[in-house]
C-alpha cells in the first residue's frame, strides 16, 4: 500500500489538531503518511519533500502550521499537487489569526485551499473529495460519510422535541 495522501505538520504540538483528517482518512481507508516538516526548521527537507511528492505517488498534501504558517505555502510553490492549508493555533499564535492569514494569504499563482482554524477533519474531507473526482470507490464512501451528517441532524430534531416547555410553539 502506498501513501495518496501526505498529512504534514510543523511541529508534532500541530498533531492534536491534524490527528482528525488522520482518523477520517483512515475510517474512508484512503493511504495516507503523516509527518512534522518544518519549512523554518528544514526548509531543504520541505523543498525535497514538495519536489518529490507527484512522483511519490502523493496526490493531494494537508499541511498545518502555527504561527507564522508558511508551511503550506512553501510546499505549494515546489509542487503541483493541490495543498490543502490547515491554520493551527499555537502556543506563540495571535489567537490563530496570523495562521489563518499566513495560509489564506498566497501570492497569485500559489494556490493553497485553506480551511477554518484547527479544522483538520474538513481537510481531509476535501482532501478525499478531490480523489473522489476519479475514485468511485472514495466518492461512495464520502456520500455515505455525508448522508451520515444529515441523519444525525433529522435524530437531533427528534431528540430536541422530546423536550417539553409550557411555552414552546411547534
Amino acid at each position: 500500500m502506498k501513501a495518496v495522501i501526505s498529512i504534514i505538520m510543523g511541529s508534532t504540538s500541530d498533531m492534536p489538531v491534524m490527528k482528525k483528517a488522520a482518523e477520517f482518512l483512515n475510517d474512508m481507508e484512503i493511504p495516507f503518511e503523516i509527518n512534522a516538516l518544518s519549512a523554518h526548521r528544514v526548509p531543504q527537507l520541505v523543498e525535497e519533500f514538495a519536489s518529490n511528492a507527484k512522483a511519490n505517488g502523493i496526490k493531494v498534501i494537508i499541511a498545518g502550521a502555527g504561527g507564522a504558517a508558511h508551511l503550506p505555502g512553501v510546499v505549494a510553490a515546489f509542487t503541483t499537487v493541490p495543498v490543502i492549508g490547515v491554520p493551527c493555533r499555537s502556543s506563540i499564535s495571535i489567537d490563530g489569526w496570523d495562521s489563518i492569514l499566513s495560509i489564506l494569504q498566497m501570492p497569485p499563482g500559489i494556490p493553497v485551499a485553506t480551511v477554518g482554524l484547527d479544522a483538520s477533519l474538513n481537510a481531509g474531507i476535501l482532501a478525499a473529495q478531490i480523489l473522489s473526482t476519479d475514485n468511485e470507490k472514495i466518492h461512495k464512501k464520502v456520500s455515505t460519510y455525508k448522508e451520515n451528517l444529515k441523519l444525525k441532524i433529522v435524530k437531533a430534531n427528534k431528540d430536541l422535541a422530546s423536550h417539553e416547555y409550557s411555552f414552546r410553539v411547534q
